[in-house]
């Protein structure tokens, strides 16, 4: 079976990237409303690849913003249930001056695919969809039963499928969640993910002066709001990278000696990292700690725009009315949410400088979390990665947060199996995202390996 799926997918390589290239030139933006019409296309044409390999039940399910797709195919008594997941939704393109070719025009290059939306996320869920399709070439049928959630609204929080999750536990109820949406530790080393940072992202609005002001009439005595964000946020992580806000760390678990000892085992050298991938002069933050321990382990604060005054070619002296600051923290698991974003708050309250108004508004929240590397199923996915890849399977955590993870934990009470195909330096939400051409067509086999052998696992 696994010689017979493998040969279907070399037979079909051309075909399947002419379907991922046609879904990756839709620009399903979801955070701009004048791409509505393309989110529309976008989970229609993920229903349309959903039944067109076999899947009964597809919904295109409105909700309060966009749409969720929703399939299954449940004849496999006595089979576990997998409940896969992806988003079709991507970030905008900008800054479009940096990409080498047109962001939704995918284009081959250096065995790689350049495109918005190629490996985060619309690659790696079509994998999911291929694998599936060969799987049914090669046997006729499915080898377990299987659940299709896909959302448009990952990049903007996912509001509307954690609703989803938590009123539709039953339809939902699976064994186990796959999800595809995180990347190998490097090129050629099979990596299954068990640990996530969660976040919270929020705005802080800081109001001065009744309108925008002369700053020669009125500097010096008007309180300015966006120097205002910028003492108030300088006040809430120190030079060291030391977040200051009270609370923060009171709840952060340690990695565990065995973990940390794994992690130095990884092929990871400092320099590389700094010149390769953040492209600096220097990396930043708690300099006692390891990379690894502060990217995967540790919460972060960072500030990702502040919106106010004059920003236009030229020169305009004015004090602007108001000012907002974009700021997102990651957490790590054994940490709250509701709790972080009380000491959030209450530390705005304290440290707004004087003549300034602030208002926190909170966009999205969840939390960080592990997943035991012992559950049945991910085992059974390391053996199907290192079988495709040809080497031992690593476990590492990630840095991101994919929300969706503790929705089915909560709600369904299922671990997922976080089996990414990725690479580090895929620039994600940056101009010039790429997947590896390769990677591509070997995580469809892995995933159509891991189903196959998870499905043989009972029954």
């Amino acid at each position: 079976m696994p010689a017979a799926t493998d040969a279907y997918i070399h037979e079909n390589r051309t075909r399947f990237l002419e379907e991922l290239f046609e879904f990756i030139r839709i620009p399903s933006i979801s955070t701009l409303p004048e791409h509505k019409p393309d989110i529309e296309r976008a989970a229609a044409f993920a229903a349309g690849s959903l039944k067109a390999v076999g899947l009964e039940n597809v919904e295109v399910i409105p909700t309060a913003r966009h749409p969720l797709v929703y399939a299954d195919w449940l004849h496999a008594p006595g089979k576990p249930t997998v409940l896969c997941y992806g988003h079709y939704d991507v970030q905008p393109p900008d800054p479009l001056e940096e990409w080498l070719s047109p962001p939704f025009e995918p284009t081959l290059r250096n065995g790689n695919i350049y495109a918005r939306g190629s490996v985060d996320d619309k690659g790696q869920l079509f994998m999911h969809i291929k694998a599936l399709e060969a799987l049914r070439a090669a046997s006729g049928t499915f080898p377990l039963n299987v659940k299709f959630l896909i959302e448009g609204e990952e990049e903007v929080g996912g509001a509307s499928i954690a609703k989803y999750v938590a009123e539709n536990q039953e339809k939902l109820k699976a064994d186990v969640a796959l999800v595809s949406d995180t990347a190998l530790y490097a090129p050629g080393m099979p990596t299954l993910c068990i640990g996530l940072r969660g976040l919270v992202y929020f705005e802080i609005e800081a109001i001065g002066p009744s309108r925008d002001l002369h700053s020669g009439l009125y500097g010096g005595a008007a309180p300015n709001p966006i120097f205002g964000l910028v003492e108030l946020l300088a006040k809430a992580k120190n030079s060291r990278g030391v977040i200051q806000i009270p609370g923060v760390y009171d709840d952060v678990e340690q990695p565990s000696p065995a973990e940390l000892e794994s992690w130095k085992q990884l092929p990871f050298k400092e320099k590389a990292f700094l010149q390769r991938e953040v492209g600096s002069t220097k990396l930043t933050g708690e300099s006692k700690l390891s990379v690894f321990e502060r990217t995967w382990a540790r919460p972060t604060l960072e500030v990702h725009g502040i919106a106010g005054g004059f920003t236009g070619a030229g020169a305009k002296t004015v004090i602007p009315a108001r000012a907002t600051a974009k700021v997102s923290m990651r957490l790590v698991p054994n940490q709250h949410p509701d709790k972080i974003i009380a000491a959030i708050k209450a530390f705005v309250a304290k440290n707004t400088p004087r003549g300034i108004q602030t208002e926190v508004r909170v966009l999205s929240a969840s939390p960080g979390l592990v997943v035991n590397p012992d559950h049945p199923a991910i085992r059974v996915a390391a053996q199907a990665f290192s079988e495709v890849l040809g080497r031992p399977t690593v476990f590492i955590r990630s840095g991101g947060s994919i929300p969706i993870v503790g929705d089915f934990a909560k709600h369904l009470g299922i671990s997922t199996v976080l089996m990414g195909f990725g690479l580090p330096d895929d620039c994600l939400h940056s101009p010039n995202e790429k997947f590896n051409l390769e990677n591509y067509y070997q995580g469809i086999a892995t995933v159509a390996r891991f189903l196959a052998q998870y499905g043989a696992t009972a029954g």
